[in-house]
């Protein structure tokens, strides 16, 4: 293909992004520290550092404007903001391969960038979807997904991000939903919620209600028995028909690490 025809293709090409911002002014249950070092502050953080570091002495003032570079330092877990959780995330030990689960640097790569399919569950309120929820949007949407599809479920909670209200209010998926997807071949389902998962409040009524503990977090872990990653607090998937684009998600390469952020975009077009 020519440069120009590839410049055609990029043009024809529509990139919507799926990700939400880790914003220290947002709300969060584990709140985000995010210290700016402006360009005055990096000018002298530099000069200290090359004195302590290497032994240099450098005048600040010397640079154009007496400023170097800007520095941001944040704190925050790695399951802030848009993710990706690995198999490490959901237990030590699982009973598939040789027991030892994969960490977020260890993951296949192709997992990441594959055709999208996302379910509609809004609507459903606080509480789990299942099975038969998920067959039926599979009939109204005219697609049951395939393996190697990156399933995502829009429950709308997306829309209280950024408040309290977005880590107790939303629709999670019980077991047998997940099983159900994984049995389809699906290596990475998302959610724009919190947790793909129910909310901890709701979990907790339900097992002091019946004393199951099938119950407690059965997305999560499914991870002990299936080899999968969720990919949570995505935004913006009203954007997105139910099918027909392809979704990427390739998750920063944290060593070591249950999770790891992802810049979440879709891509529809040809």
């Amino acid at each position: 293909m020519t440069l120009d025809g590839k410049q055609e293709e990029a043009a024809d090409m529509q990139i919507i992004d799926l990700s939400a911002p880790v914003d220290a002014a947002a709300y969060e249950a584990d709140p985000v520290r995010h210290e700016v070092l402006g360009p005055r502050e990096g000018a002298l953080h530099m000069a200290a550092e090359m004195r302590e570091h290497f032994g240099i002495e450098f005048d600040p003032d010397e640079l154009p404007d007496g400023e170097f570079l800007s520095l941001d330092r944040i704190t925050l877990t790695s399951h802030t903001g848009t993710h990706v959780d690995a198999p490490s995330h959901y237990g030590s030990r699982t009973s598939y391969g040789d027991g030892t689960p994969r960490h977020v640097d260890q993951l296949p790569l192709e997992w990441f960038h594959a055709p999208g399919v996302v379910l509609d569950m809004t609507g459903h309120g606080t509480g789990v979807v299942g099975v038969p929820e998920l067959e039926k949007e599979f009939a109204r949407i005219g697609h049951t997904p395939q393996p190697g599809e990156i399933v995502v479920v829009n429950t709308g909670a997306s829309a209280w991000a950024g408040t309290p209200r977005y880590f107790t209010d939303f629709t999670g998926l019980d077991g047998p939903g997940t099983h159900l997807l994984l049995d389809l071949g699906v290596r990475v389902i998302g959610t724009d919620a919190f947790s793909l998962d129910a909310p901890f409040g709701d979990i907790i009524e339900r097992y002091r209600r019946t004393g199951d503990r099938s119950v407690l977090w059965p997305a999560h872990v499914a991870g002990r028995e299936r080899e999968y990653c969720q990919l949570e607090r995505l935004a913006n998937l009203d954007a997105l028909p139910p099918f027909g684009f392809r979704l990427v998600c390739f998750p920063v390469k944290i060593a070591g690490a249950g999770a790891g952020w992802t810049r979440a975009v879709a891509l529809l077009g040809d």
